[in-house]
């Protein structure tokens, strides 16, 4: 918690200065709300007094005017100012992120993935909104106005406020166990109870088919209606538990306890003559305000525990170390590439690359083989620089890569992912990312070389078609774009990520053509899960467990008879038979 506080205060300390501005209207609002009631209390006193000062009546109605107008006036600033504020962190954060996350490496943020760190960036920037715009002003009236009311009612009568205090005091001893571990404990099992009954709903309906075809519908029927069960069993629990905790709290917070209290003990003072009769209305009139604090603790508290959290994990992540940047960046020489005793390993300590030593030439194909899980796309990703390695060097041109400026080293590399990504841009301007002052000209040229010119021009708006809107592409034509924006980079080292693995064969046949237009003449690095369709590739290197085992052209390896030749064989069952 203390940490989580320290995140959020750093996350705020560019604003403190207007934050406090901020507390300080807020403060004035919950004063000024106050005032209101003491002079209508006041009001009482010179009516019921004989004879009437009506000088001093009128004055005290031009106070309670007046203090409404300031608290409207005040609380009306405070939250314009709070929402501004607001306004300005979370433009302020998202703007942080972005640069921060285009210098991390992609092999996890913080520990996290991609999902976490997108919801991170979403949903836990929006969370600070509560802590920005609203918790001043609900400090204020929870807080400043009880206390100022406390300290009246003290004036009047310190008998009858501490009476007044006292439900307050026993809700307050009963919330303790709202925020006791026990509790917390209990809310954790009961979130993943209802995981656990969601899932089960999930399965029993998206299975029905599956179920039916299987006969397995009554079998289904029953792990459901068991889940079901088993929440409900545990929610019983947790209902006899704590919800007599709550009730508690809510009771003794009532208005009419509360009130009733206090005015059955002013009576008592007053028909002992130990009291007054004005002096029951401040206490009829501000008592109800002591229980602001405690209430506050439950809604309040509870928006601002998520704000504690929600700031130390977007602090996590913008303490994650980036990449580190040469300050003197240097410029490749060529299009070779050279890994030298290479090793990558994971956040757990596990090795995911062994002492990789490859050298790609320019001007040849180099294919990454082997099962799931060997290291293939982790090989890959360490020449755009999306990680560096635990161990070892990687080389352009004789440089190290870590020599080289993000900007040269995306003038040196393009990457053809397995799944192409369009923005919601022009079919133009997707593939004029990769280089963004290219004409028109230039753009058409490389959907030309790519074979999709044609289909552009059949779409309704031509290259000005915005994708995602309206018009649906298929996937061989998507992976065609992309290989469109990959020619117009014109970069001399080539990387492709199974680039043909998802399409079918007639969409397969068309991205190769435009595949081997683009690879020509380029330093071409690329994993294949089809063999067949690196079998010319002048080099093949086959990986497994992170180590290279293999490598060597298609023929030698089928004649070494290793682990290439038993992939082989799998997959072109009817050559094995042949031979």
């Amino acid at each position: 918690m203390r940490a989580n506080a320290v995140a959020l205060w750093r996350l705020l300390h560019p604003l403190r200065g207007r934050l406090l501005a901020g507390l300080a209207l807020s403060a004035l609002s919950a004063l000024a709300g106050v005032l209101p009631f003491i002079a209508v209390a006041g009001l009482a006193r010179v009516l019921l007094s004989t004879p009437v000062d009506a000088g001093l009546a009128w004055r005290l109605v031009a106070v309670a005017i007046g203090a409404m107008l300031l608290r409207l006036l005040s609380m009306g600033l405070a939250l314009h100012l709070g929402h501004r504020l607001d306004s300005e962190l979370q433009w302020r954060l998202r703007r942080q992120l972005a640069a921060h996350l285009g210098r991390l490496p992609l092999a996890g943020t913080a520990g996290r993935d991609a999902a976490d760190t997108g919801r991170i960036v979403q949903d836990d920037v929006h969370t600070l909104h509560q802590a920005v715009a609203h918790a001043p002003h609900d400090l204020a009236a929870a807080l400043i106005a009880p206390l100022a009311c406390l300290l009246y009612l003290l004036v009047i009568d310190w008998r009858l406020a501490g009476l007044a205090l006292l439900l307050p005091a026993l809700a307050a001893w009963r919330y303790r166990a709202l925020r006791s571990t026990a509790f917390r404990v209990d809310g954790q099992a009961l979130q993943a109870a209802q995981a656990r009954v969601s899932a089960a709903t999930i399965e029993f309906v998206q299975g029905i088919a599956f179920f039916r075809a299987y006969g397995l519908h009554g079998r289904a029927q029953r792990r459901f209606l068991a889940a079901s069960d088993a929440f409900s069993a545990f929610f019983l629990r947790w209902v006899r538990r704590w919800s007599g905790v709550g009730a508690s709290v809510d009771a003794l917070l009532s208005p009419l306890p509360v009130l009733a209290l206090t005015l059955a003990g002013g009576i008592g003072l007053q028909l002992a003559g130990q009291l007054q009769a004005a002096d029951l209305v401040p206490f009829a009139l501000l008592v109800l305000a002591l229980t602001a604090p405690v209430a506050a603790l439950g809604h309040g508290g509870d928006a601002l525990a998520r704000a504690l959290a929600a700031a130390g994990r977007l602090v996590a992540v913008l303490d994650t170390p980036p990449l580190p940047q040469s300050s003197l960046p240097r410029r490749p020489e060529d299009a070779r590439v050279v890994f030298e005793h290479v090793s990558v390993t994971n956040g757990q300590g596990g090795t995911v690359l062994h002492d990789i030593d490859l050298t790609l030439e320019p001007g040849t194909l180099t294919a990454l083989v082997g099962a799931s899980g060997a290291g293939k796309s982790t090989l890959l990703s360490l020449l755009p620089r999306f990680r560096d390695p635990s161990r070892g060097v990687i080389r352009i041109g004789g440089v190290d890569l870590r020599e080289i400026g993000s900007d040269a080293l995306c003038r040196q590399v393009a990457l053809v992912f397995q799944q192409a990504q369009l923005l919601r841009l022009s079919v133009a301007d997707n593939i004029r990312l990769s280089c963004p002052d290219a004409d028109q000209a230039d753009v058409e040229a490389a959907a030309r070389l790519a074979g999709i010119h044609d289909r552009i021009t059949c779409l309704p708006d031509g290259y000005q078609t915005r994708c995602g809107e309206g018009v649906t592409l298929s996937g061989g034509e998507t992976q065609r774009l992309a290989i469109a924006r990959a020619l117009l980079q014109d970069a001399p080292i080539l990387l492709l990520d199974e680039a043909t693995s998802a399409l079918d064969p007639i969409s397969e046949e068309a991205v190769q053509q435009a595949l081997s237009t683009l690879a020509a003449g380029r330093t071409v690095l690329t994993v294949a899960h089809r063999l067949n369709t690196i079998a010319t590739a002048d080099q093949i290197i086959v990986l497994a467990h992170g180590r290279v085992i293999e490598r060597g052209c298609h023929a030698a390896l089928l004649a070494h008879g290793g682990e290439y030749a038993r992939m082989w064989a799998l997959q072109n069952p009817e050559q094995e038979v042949m031979t």
